[in-house]
């Protein structure tokens, strides 16, 4: 192949090979993502638009969304407009795997003004497991965790390039002191009747629910002292309606004049 290349002064997007050439996406998955990236802020993506533009048909065009979606391209978060009114607001990553680049935000729902402050882009993988742990030592387990999540429910049945795209997620969870029940509960529990995109669902449940590492030197905060008095209950002033802490109803503070802790009564 020869590439002929004229010079282009304007109307052009610059494409990433990352994606252009990305090993796991679809054709149409690329294609979509190509489109996207080179709209202008405030454009909109949802499906029925892009079902308008292009041949492909509502499910194709859904389906290359959601790989979008799972290799971390695009980004639908469910917002409320300063009208009240909830949007689903799209946002694109011209390099998910790069946080220092910029973004831009399409509107889901037609066009819609970008958020006031910048939103600082974040990569689809876990943060770093921490520094103690060996590399690599959970990552036999979590690819275990993972193939065997279709014993639970059979749409979970992940084929290789997720499984090995998802287990440093899971091994995130081993190296900050995770069980094996404990992931895979999370990962299994309450899951949609209409799953369409279980690897998504996977990889958000993972990157957002990841808990923290456990206290270092096993260290444990003081449990709690059940022997402890308790405060007293709120109770609703007579006087004003406010409310105080007292074992029993009455007139709050104010109203019944007594001075505030180290300040003397004046005199009636």
């Amino acid at each position: 192949m020869s590439h002929i290349r004229p010079y282009q002064p304007d109307r052009y997007t610059i494409i990433g090979n990352h994606l252009a050439q990305h090993r796991d996406l679809s054709l149409t998955a690329i294609g979509v993502g190509t489109h996207i990236l080179s709209l202008p802020e405030g454009a909109s993506v949802d499906i029925r638009t892009l079902a308008a533009r292009f041949p492909e048909g509502r499910d194709r065009i859904a389906f290359a969304l959601r790989e979008l979606e799972a290799h971390g391209y695009v980004e639908r978060v469910r917002e409320r407009t300063a009208e009240g009114r909830v949007i689903t607001r799209t946002y694109a990553h011209h390099a998910p795997a790069a946080p220092e680049v910029a973004e831009i935000a399409v509107g889901e729902e037609g066009p819609s003004p970008a958020p006031e402050e910048p939103r600082v882009p974040k990569p689809p993988s876990v943060p770093d497991p921490v520094p103690q742990a060996a590399p690599g030592a959970h990552h036999p387990t979590a690819r275990a965790l993972l193939t065997a999540l279709r014993r639970t429910d059979d749409r979970l049945t992940l084929p290789e390039r997720d499984v090995r795209r998802l287990a440093p997620a899971v091994a995130a969870w081993f190296e900050n002191g995770a069980t094996a029940a404990a992931v895979h509960r999370t990962l299994t529990a309450a899951l949609p009747s209409d799953l369409k995109n279980p690897a998504g669902l996977l990889a958000h449940r993972l990157r957002e629910l990841l808990p923290p590492p456990l206290p270092v030197g096993g260290e444990t905060p003081p449990a709690f002292d059940r022997r402890a008095p308790l405060p007293p209950p709120f109770q609703t002033c007579d006087g004003c309606d406010r409310a105080f802490r007292a074992r029993e109803p009455g007139r709050c503070r104010d109203c019944r004049g007594e001075p505030v802790s180290g300040e003397p009564a004046v005199a009636a």
